[in-house]
């Protein structure tokens, strides 16, 4: 009896399971179907974004260094600022937008443009620029470039310091929005198209048989 409420049990899943499996199997056969240009705007746009992220984490980065009278570890801290909102925007981008459209899950063309939005202004826009604080306080610190205050007035002295810089970032971080929403919209409308494509022709072998 255990058993069979067991397998009553998995058997949803089970199918559950299967459906996704032959969903991802007809999907990636219509993928095959479109154009190599679409092809690689989904392969490689969210480079777009990644790239545009990194540079601004270098723009952020000079900012604080000057503003701080940073003149030390100058490459040290370009590399990460550089190459860590390039790696987390790429990554994030796959996961909230271009997966989930290619396996069917974000249908919404609103909710594909919001999360292109948010992930275009938030990670390869502010997220840079909080790196950029923590980087260039660690190093203002270690080398004593600028006086820093205490612990209680801390906070404020790093909203007085990052206020300038934010809205030197404003166009790079708008950029940043418009171009992903763009992205998100043209993946969007291509993954529609994709599904509008007609079958394949069975295999002439196939047919021979």
């Amino acid at each position: 009896m255990a058993g069979e409420e067991f397998l009553e049990l998995e058997a949803p899943q089970e199918s559950a399971r299967l459906r996704n499996i032959n969903q991802m199997k007809y999907l990636l056969k219509k993928f095959e179907q479109l154009p190599e240009s679409d092809k690689k705007l989904f392969a490689h746009g969210p480079y777009i974004i990644a790239v545009n992220g990194g540079i601004c984490g270098l723009i952020a980065n000079s900012f604080f260094r000057r503003i701080l009278n940073i003149t030390e570890a100058r490459i040290t801290s370009s590399l990460p600022m550089a190459f860590l909102p390039f790696l987390t925007t790429a990554a994030v981008y796959h996961a909230a937008v271009t997966d989930p459209i290619l396996s069917g899950h974000l249908t919404c063309a609103t909710c594909a443009t919001v999360r292109g939005a948010l992930t275009g202004a938030v990670l390869g826009g502010l997220y840079p620029i909080i790196m950029a604080i923590a980087v260039n306080g660690g190093l203002a610190t270690r080398y004593n470039s600028a006086p820093l205050p205490g612990k209680e007035n801390l906070l404020r002295f790093w909203i007085k310091v990052s206020q300038p810089v934010f809205r030197k970032m404003m166009f790079p971080i708008l950029l940043q929005a418009a171009t992903a929403t763009y992205l998100s919209a043209k993946q969007h409308a291509i993954f529609m198209k994709m599904l509008r494509l007609p079958e394949t022709s069975r295999d002439p072998t196939e047919l021979g048989d």
